[in-house]
């Protein structure tokens, strides 16, 4: 019976948590989403661990799901996790915090979009390629907690979890990034 309490408190909390998320915010995500996708321009996502599979499906999602058989211009996303050899070698060669920077300055042009993942919010290899990102001109959303952390005071699009709970937060940055992802499935933009 304990079990039977223990997941109707976590269900109940975590109904709490995503009503409070700000729409407004998602919402102007889905937009910066939107005019990237309509000028040609690429999606990029970026996170660790749990953040890492979030930021991947959401490349499944956008590559495949909000693309195939569309008659709406193709998404171009790339997942900066998604090449373990290439995060590897900067790791191994370079340092951790470099893994996503560096992919970055391959590829991110002006007019590109940066997703980056973070539940403490302190990532470093998140906030270094936000950084970049930020400097050339490449708008940036975050999923990240509001109760601290430094990702979201740095990204331009600040999609906040109420809670410092990791699971919460996973659970609502696949809610929130669903949302970013099936606007487009959907066809409502």
């Amino acid at each position: 019976m304990a079990e039977l309490s223990f997941a109707s408190e976590y269900l109940r909390t975590l109904s709490g948590v995503l009503q409070r998320i700000d729409t407004v915010e998602v919402q102007r995500a889905v937009e910066t989403l939107r005019e990237a996708r309509n000028r040609g321009n690429t999606i990029y996502s970026c996170g660790n661990g749990g953040s890492a599979s979030i930021a991947s499906q959401m490349v499944v999602d956008m590559v495949k799901g909000a693309s195939y058989e569309k008659q709406t211009p193709r998404i171009k996303m790339i997942g900066l996790t998604d090449s373990v050899a290439t995060v590897t070698a900067y790791a191994n060669d370079l340092s951790y915090n470099s893994v996503f920077v560096e992919q970055l300055k391959n590829w991110a042009i002006p007019g590109d979009v940066l997703i980056a993942i973070s539940g403490s919010g302190n990532s470093p290899n998140v906030l270094e390629a936000v950084e970049y990102a930020n400097d050339c001109e490449v708008s940036s959303i975050g999923c990240t907690t509001s109760e601290g952390g430094q990702l979201k005071d740095l990204v331009r699009i600040p999609l906040l979890v109420p809670s410092s709970h990791m699971g919460h937060l996973e659970d609502c940055f696949f809610a929130m990034t669903h949302v970013l992802c099936y606007a487009f499935i959907e066809d409502r933009v």
